[in-house]
């Protein structure tokens, strides 16, 4: 594998964790505090399970 190979691989993975991160940012801006840790302990929860299946 290049480097170019390795950097666009990088950037598929990249992307798409940032995108999420956004637009988890941006759909909780006008969520109640109580609601929004629910929701984000929830979603850290789901990525511990997703990481634990690898």
């Amino acid at each position: 594998m290049n480097i170019w190979q390795a950097a666009v691989l990088l950037a598929g993975i990249v992307t798409p964790a940032v995108a999420t991160v956004i637009v988890t940012g941006l759909a909780l801006k006008d969520t109640a505090p109580r609601d929004r840790a629910g929701i984000l302990r929830g979603l850290a929860e789901l990525v511990r399970a997703l990481r634990g299946r690898r």
